[in-house]
């Protein structure tokens, strides 16, 4: 048998047994359960919910610190956020690791998402994290052209602090 025909035959047993089993009358009602988390087979549980930003040191840098209007070099890699995926990963967007060449920008100039001028300050050469990034301080409701990054969309960022100038 198929192992879908032997879930799927599991599954119709368990509602049979539900269907046949005694329903007592005089029984108080349970009280309502909260809804369940939704879970995709193969995930573990949630990620956080993208609602504000996140920030999460993956190695901690022992160089220069990034402060505001400092220069810095960044490599980066840059996914959809997708809670239920494996490292809450979706589809990769961007990266600057096969290009060789690190982003640099003046920090806390505007010049990229919100969500990089706040996430990155504090960091050291060195220092990686992941930063999750809700839509607000990402793109928001305009994408970014030729991103393939749909309107409202949370991202995840893996980013590496590689110089401070």
């Amino acid at each position: 048998m198929k192992r879908s025909s032997v879930f799927a035959a599991m599954l119709l047993a368990a509602a049979v047994a539900q269907a046949q089993a005694p329903q007592s009358e005089a029984a108080p009602a349970a009280p309502a359960a909260a809804p369940a988390e939704p879970v995709v087979v193969g995930s573990a549980t949630p990620g956080p919910a993208a609602e504000q930003l996140i920030i999460t040191d993956t190695k901690i840098g022992t160089g220069k610190e990034a402060t505001v209007g400092a220069t810095v070099f960044m490599h980066y890699s840059g996914w959809l956020y997708r809670p239920l995926a494996k490292n809450m990963h979706g589809k990769l967007f961007d990266s600057s690791i096969p290009r060789g060449e690190p982003l640099d920008f003046v920090l806390g100039a505007g010049r990229v998402i919100k969500g990089w001028d706040q996430g990155i300050r504090g960091m050291k050469v060195g220092g990686k994290r992941t930063l999750i990034i809700p839509s607000e301080l990402a793109y928001g409701s305009r994408p970014s052209p030729g991103s393939n990054i749909p309107p409202n969309s949370a991202l995840i960022f893996d980013v590496e602090l590689v110089d401070v100038k």
